[in-house]
């Protein structure tokens, strides 16, 4: 049975800063096993504490005597559900979803979990962090099973529950149907799925999304984060292995392989993605992000009298920046925290401000200082443009600006939304040189001076072997390989094809 709402929005947009496109935080997933227990609040909790990873729409599955229930809407978990409706969510399983949308569009149909009945009646539902890349060819699967038709706009995640579900029958289980669908998913997933009674997860043979499994003291969770295990007071277990299938009911925790581990965990979760009071891999992503401000210290000193983070992402590697050059550190920009989405469409006029609306400069603090600012990443540059725009106006005397990653050059495809490569700033001059780059960039978005942390260093801050990290937004080498079908994967595949040709 599943109960749907959705407030008819005519259109959802972005106040986004003059067009940018900022890395987006993809999926984040949550379950949990708990009888006797209100999982509903649990995965609300959960799903809360993940909040950063989604902002476009939140769902949960509630498996009890009713059957499988599941609601999900688009917006923020605090705005889809209430008390009220949590009450009504009872059972002894649950698995819940905040998305931001990398495949499929941003509609109600691919709010997840998704929903879906075997032939036989049996319920299933599953929720997914990651991107497929092979998705046309499971596309194809399911159309020649007659689970969707041609022309149908389902999402990898659609396609990939409908085959779930075909899967079970008289003598097959929903674990005997993932045991022999996920060896031909390809790409990147972390899944939590039930069929109302049992809690099952999994992950892709490479890692690349994270994915831990915690205990309760009368059940288990699992979740995209260590973050969300510590807000529902479950204790860290482990992390669940790449290519590891796993199923949690009365009968305890059962665990099977249904790929060999080749670890290629996203470096990106520690630069950004992640809560910073999260762990991945045993290594603390603040932690990570203090050594690389360091690094940066060490690599681009500048001449400066404070150092101001942009936040919130910016903040760990400001404080490692000042820490190690010995520039006072202070906060120079106010963030607005109840700015996240707006359906209010602006006009140009209002654009121009859209910064504004996040960040507001402290004009006491800034006001004649030589200014270090640090932040996360840049993509297509508009809002650091706006940004030191706006400081040199509350009369800052100089703006040097400190990246806490390398430039991004390249699309990802494995479940970040980044600009396609003509739209990222690192791509726009004719110098590939990273002298010649930066240089560029610098110019365009107003800089006195700018540094990015090296690919090097910043591997070397997660404290990870660097041939178990994907890199592929800073360096083109995609571990997973690239989705067929897919024009800006093509138009990847031609550059690095002419980058290869010209060597």
């Amino acid at each position: 049975m599943v109960a749907n709402t959705f407030t008819d929005h005519a259109e959802h947009n972005d106040f986004d800063d003059h067009g940018e496109t900022e890395p987006r935080e993809e999926c984040g997933v949550f379950g949990v096993w708990a009888p006797g227990q209100e999982v509903s609040k649990l995965t609300y909790f959960g799903l809360y504490a993940i909040q950063h990873r989604g902002q476009e729409a939140a769902g949960m599955a509630v498996g009890g005597e009713d059957g499988l229930l599941v609601f999900k809407d688009m917006g923020l978990v605090s705005n889809v559900f209430d008390e009220s409706l949590l009450e009504s969510l009872q059972g002894d399983v649950a698995i819940g979803h905040n998305r931001y949308s990398t495949a499929g569009g941003k509609e109600w149909a691919n709010v997840q979990p998704m929903f879906g009945t075997s032939k036989h009646g049996q319920d299933v539902a599953l929720a997914h962090n990651g991107n497929l890349t092979n998705y046309l060819e499971l596309r194809s699967m399911a159309e020649e099973r007659g689970l969707i038709t041609e022309g149908d706009t389902s999402s990898d995640t659609a396609v990939m529950s409908a085959l779930l579900a075909d899967g079970v029958g008289d003598d097959n289980s929903i674990l005997d149907s993932a045991a022999r669908l996920l060896p031909h998913v390809q790409g990147a997933f972390s899944l939590t799925f039930t069929d109302g009674n049992t809690l099952y997860a999994a992950r892709d043979p490479h890692g690349v999304r994270p994915l831990v499994l915690g205990r309760l003291e009368r059940g288990w969770v699992v979740a995209s984060e260590t973050c969300a295990l510590d807000i529902v007071g479950a204790q860290f277990i482990r992390e669940i292995e790449p290519g590891e299938l796993i199923a949690i009911d009365e009968a305890g925790l059962r665990t099977q392989r249904f790929a060999e581990t080749k670890h290629k965990g996203c470096v990106f979760e520690y630069v950004y993605l992640a809560r910073p009071d999260s762990t991945i891999r045993g290594r603390n992503v603040n932690a990570t992000r203090l050594e690389i401000g360091k690094r940066l210290a060490q690599t681009h000193p500048a001449d400066g009298d404070l150092v101001i983070p942009v936040p919130e992402s910016g903040t760990p590697a400001a404080v490692g920046y000042a820490r190690e050059s010995g520039i006072p550190f202070g906060q120079g920009l106010v963030k607005n925290a109840y700015v996240q989405r707006t359906f209010i469409q602006p006009t140009q006029t209002l654009r121009q401000l859209g910064i504004r609306l996040k960040l507001n400069p402290l004009r006491e603090v800034i006001e004649g200082q030589r200014l270090v600012v640090v932040d996360d990443s840049i993509v297509r540059g508009n809002t650091q443009r706006a940004l030191i725009k706006m400081l040199r106006e509350a009369g800052a005397a100089e703006v040097h600006v400190r990246i806490a990653s390398p430039p991004v050059k390249w699309p990802c495809f494995y479940g970040i939304d980044f600009a396609t490569p003509a739209e990222l700033i690192a791509n726009i001059g004719g110098d590939d040189s990273l002298e010649g780059m930066t240089e560029t960039i610098r110019n365009a978005i107003g800089a006195d001076t700018l540094g990015f942390v090296s690919i090097d260093e910043m591997v070397a801050a997660t404290e990870q072997p660097a041939n178990q990290l994907c890199t592929a937004c800073f360096d083109g080498n995609y571990p997973l390989g690239l989705p067929e079908g897919n024009s800006n994967a093509d138009a990847v595949r031609t550059l690095l094809n002419s980058a290869e040709s010209a060597e």
